[in-house]
């Protein structure tokens, strides 16, 4: 690059800043208010995307189909397609195939890439990756159809989740890294006074750099949601990130990883900054990527066995973890049992359960429950959960984008191996799609069991079954939903109860036991959903999750601050 290159380069960075620094100034305000504020437009409605774009970004997703996609990767040999939709549709997108043979190379050039990036600063890195989300943004209709038939997402949850919510997610992690950066000042003279004497006097600068390379292990279910996080808050600290996807969903990513890599060319930086590790079914790529010496940040989501795996053996790396739960509903009383059911109800069924927030242990009293002043039994518990998932999903189409498409045939394998035991208190149904004939589309399974019966509902149950567990009283159910929560961990909990002393106790417990919680919900929020920029995601209190997305602690690993010293004057 000519010295005039360097200098519009420099020009353009600068400008982009300018361009971006008011979104992230609110964003750092909404961090700290934990107030509503979203930067990303959750409706995918033509009054606001105009009248072409649904047809426009369903083209775009279609005409990727069986094709080599579009993206190098170093050290990569051939194209490799592991994914399928589990609506049915052929997709046969083919990716840059690496295998263990092309790491060096791969690691070599995200290692190359990494000085310029860490010398153009915080506010240009930030402005960049803000640059990229607003890239995203504008393709955000195609994006939808990529999570929606790889994940099996309805497409409005595919739009909100896999889209808008994701970016949000993204622009909070920049916003927290961005003030965790800039809690120090880059330079100062620096003086301590001597009595009668001239003061000491020191030039001091600290420079933010990078740990080095960081490694995104992708989930299945939630691909953008789950990664932009640790993706963007590793890349607005100065790293170069490998994004090594689930192998049935990769497309979210790629999308994602070529829009990266074409704004970081862009504004001059070496586009193997963000880089795609597509590996065959099974290969294993992920563990022998996060164990190299030069990868010093881990973001993974997934299972708690592999979690845990990666916390055992990536020792050279600073590890973030999402994993598996058992999230449990505690049901001492309520004032409304039609809203509480139909609350319920819409948690269990949202996405086929296929939610790591998703309920599972439904903890009820075996003597009932008070419902104003009139006790009601399990059984008139279960009726009305029967009636609200019914009435929920009565209509064919409002059923199918709500619960979508079950994603994996584990997860049909764990449903039907449920349905077949003792205890089968709501059936699941397999309901037909009106667009893809071949999609998986069950309602929930409702499993009543006795409070003994642990090994039923004491592990994961991914997908749409769920456990009502009867207990002797509100007090058993808190010690059930304790040890759980305390030996299985816990994403969420939920409480229901018209005392006030139970629910205050209950929130004792979740505080003692790491796990956020939710107390009476009737309408229409929901336990199993959370808001950028004021609810946190998991709480790396408890066994589920070693990580909180987002706030300082899960930012504040991924950089060092280096000093340097020089007498003044």
């Amino acid at each position: 690059m000519t010295d005039a290159d360097q200098l519009t380069s420099t020009a353009r960075l600068d400008d982009l800043v300018a361009t971006h620094q008011p979104v992230l100034d609110a964003a750092v305000l909404a961090i700290r208010a934990r107030l509503y504020w979203a930067a990303f437009k959750e409706s995918p409605s033509t009054k606001i995307w105009g009248a072409s774009a649904p047809a426009d970004g369903k083209a775009a997703f279609e005409r990727l189909h069986g094709h080599d996609f579009a993206l190098s990767t170093p050290g990569s040999s051939g194209f490799v397609a592991t994914e399928r939709s589990p609506y049915g549709i052929a997709l046969d997108v083919r990716y840059p195939h690496l295998t263990s043979d092309g790491i060096d190379e791969l690691m070599d050039a995200a290692s190359s890439a990494m000085p310029a990036w860490r010398d153009t600063g915080a506010a240009r890195r930030a402005a960049v990756c803000i640059e990229i989300l607003r890239h995203i943004e504008a393709r955000q209709f195609e994006l939808a159809h990529a999570v929606m038939h790889t994940t099996g997402q309805g497409f409005v949850m595919a739009f909100q989740a896999g889209g808008a919510h994701a970016l949000d997610r993204a622009l909070e992690a920049i916003a927290y890294t961005y003030e965790a950066m800039a809690a120090t000042p880059s330079a100062l003279t620096w003086e301590k006074p001597r009595g009668s004497g001239d003061p000491q006097r020191l030039d001091k600068t600290f420079t933010v750099i990078p740990r080095g390379i960081a490694l995104v292990i992708a989930c299945t279910t939630f691909p953008t949601w789950n990664s932009y996080p640790g993706l963007f808050a590793s890349l607005v600290s100065g790293n170069p990130v490998v994004v090594k996807p689930h192998p049935h969903a990769v497309l979210p990513l790629a999308i994602t990883v070529s829009i990266a890599q074409s704004v970081l060319a862009e504004y001059g930086f070496d586009h193997n900054l963000v880089t795609l590790a597509v590996e065959d079914d099974g290969a294993g790529l992920a563990s022998v990527l996060a164990t190299r010496p030069e990868v010093r940040v881990i973001d993974f989501t997934g299972s708690s066995a592999y979690g845990e795996w990666l916390e055992r053996h990536a020792h050279q790396a600073v590890v973030f973890t999402e994993k598996a739960g058992v999230n449990a509903v505690v049901i001492d009383s309520t004032s409304n049992l039609a809203a509480m059911a139909a609350n319920l109800g819409y948690s269990l069924a949202l996405y086929s359960g296929q939610m790591c927030t998703t309920p599972q242990v439904l903890l009820i009293p075996a003597g009932g429950i008070e419902v104003g002043a009139r006790r009601t039994s399990v059984d008139e518990f279960i009726a009305a959960l029967n009636g609200a998932l019914a009435e929920l999903l009565a209509e064919p189409a409002r059923a199918a984008a709500i619960l979508g498409a079950v994603g994996s045939e584990q997860v049909l394998d764990t449903l039907e191996a449920e349905a077949k035991l003792p205890g089968v208190v709501i059936e699941s149904r397999s309901l037909p799609h009106d667009d893809f004939e071949l999609a998986q589309v069950r309602t929930p399974l409702v499993v009543k069991v006795s409070a003994a019966d642990t090994a039923r509902y004491g592990v994961e149950r991914f997908g749409p079954v769920a456990f009502i567990v009867e207990t002797r009283d509100t007090a058993h159910s808190f010690e059930i939903w304790r040890a759980l929560t305390e030996t299985r961990g816990a994403l969420t909990a939920l409480v229901y109860s018209t005392d006030p002393v139970i629910v205050d106790a209950a929130e004792q417990i979740a505080i003692d036991s790491g796990v956020s919680i939710s107390s009476n919900l009737l309408g229409d929020v929901y336990v199993n959903q959370t808001t950028a920029f004021s609810d946190f995601h998991a709480t790396g209190a408890n066994p589920a999750a070693g990580a909180t997305i987002t706030d300082a602690a899960f930012v504040s690993s991924r950089f060092r601050v280096v000093e340097t010293r020089r007498p003044s004057g």
